[in-house]
């Protein structure tokens, strides 16, 4: 994480090593650090409460905090799999190795490489992942995968096809404050009770020129660590070939707005109670990724709607096909089907990127940077 302070929380530790014991007391640590060194950014509170979460739980299905779109239907991992298939397949078949950053529990990717393998592509397999509580399900879901705790260490030898479906919106984020000027909003506390602040006024010179004159209380969000991860993978889609789709909830920016939320059993907490026992996350600027990726060379497209995205794969299709396969699912199918394209169809997005020399994506037709 691009933050100049040492981190508050040891990270996870990684596949293949015993967990690094973990102070289960984070809020008492967190308070102790800020008491020694003062008020800290929204970034490092965020990183410090999500590395102590992901490496303590498994946080996904109806005993966890949330469920993602891979643990509500096969269909969503098919079909990824199926674009995937399909931008392998019009840039000529070439050996690949297919990457997935955040795999959550290895649902979407056991779901995609089944129907990769359909359709001819049976590539190596490279997860990205910090948690030794989520690796050790990934590794039960897909146990041919190579596990990494950063992308700097993936193959640079062949293309990369990449997926990243829920994984920016956890990564820290900054937050500004309108007052007077603008400010860095920090965290302070008192004894474990957490609170945001102003801290020092900022120059003018750090705001878009649009935003300046905000209304105070005006909130603006900025996401260093997801910008550099994009930076990272499009300097390696560039030199190496392949492509790249995130999918996350998000909008297109510049934009103002608190999006900073906490989840928990399902339901919403207070971010600021509670550090590293619910998931901290934060609405996705698909446009500044797009922008960052196209400073590095490679070509953005998008973002269209999950609901988009999905339609243009076959989701449809594929509902029918295994509603006559498994009558009695019908119901079910159907109700899967509507909360992947209807509930989450518009509040999801998806962003690709592909090296200069790749083709256009499948479900991205019209939506080229």
């Amino acid at each position: 994480m691009p933050e100049t302070s040492p981190p508050l929380a040891p990270p996870a530790s990684g596949r293949g090593t015993d967990p690094t014991p973990l102070d289960t007391a984070l809020p008492e640590r967190l308070a102790r650090a800020i008491a020694l060194a003062g008020p800290v950014s929204i970034a490092q509170y965020m990183a410090a409460a999500n590395a102590h979460y992901y490496a303590t739980r498994d946080p996904l299905g109806a005993a966890g905090d949330f469920t993602t779109a891979p643990e509500i239907s096969q269909m969503f991992g098919e079909l990824i799999g199926l674009w995937c298939a399909d931008l392998w397949d019009r840039a000529g078949r070439p050996d690949i190795a297919w990457v997935e950053l955040g795999p959550g529990r290895g649902t979407l990717a056991a779901d995609a490489l089944r129907a990769m393998a359909k359709a001819g592509l049976v590539p190596e397999v490279h997860f990205v992942e910090t948690s030794p509580t989520l690796s050790t399900a990934q590794e039960r879901a897909v146990p041919a995968a190579t596990f990494h705790d950063t992308i700097a260490t993936l193959p640079a030898d062949r293309p990369l096809i990449v997926v990243a479906n829920e994984f920016f919106d956890a990564l820290p984020i900054r937050q500004l404050v309108k007052r007077e000027a603008w400010h860095e909003r920090l965290v302070a506390a008192q004894d474990t009770l957490f609170l945001p602040i102003a801290g020092k006024a900022l120059p003018d010179s750090v705001i878009p020129e649009p935003l300046r004159d905000a209304p105070a209380g005006s909130i603006l969000e900025s996401a260093p660590a997801a910008v550099a991860v994009i930076r990272a993978l499009a300097d390696r889609l560039v030199a190496q070939g392949g492509g790249f789709l995130a999918i996350d909830y998000g909008y297109e920016g510049p934009a103002l707005g608190d999006t900073l939320q906490a989840v928990r059993s399902h339901a919403f907490a207070n971010p600021f109670e509670a550090p590293g026992e619910h998931d901290l996350t934060a609405h996705v600027d698909f446009t500044t990724l797009a922008a960052a990726a196209q400073a590095q060379g490679a070509v953005a497209w998008g973002p269209v709607t999950q609901r988009d995205l999905l339609g243009g794969l076959g989701i449809d299709t594929r509902t029918s096909a295994l509603a006559r396969a498994t009558p009695d699912r019908g119901e079910q199918l159907m109700a899967d089907r509507r909360r992947l394209m209807e509930d989450m169809g518009t509040l999801f997005k998806a962003l690709a990127l592909t090296a200069p020399t790749w083709p256009m994506p499948a479900a991205f037709t019209g939506a080229g940077a």
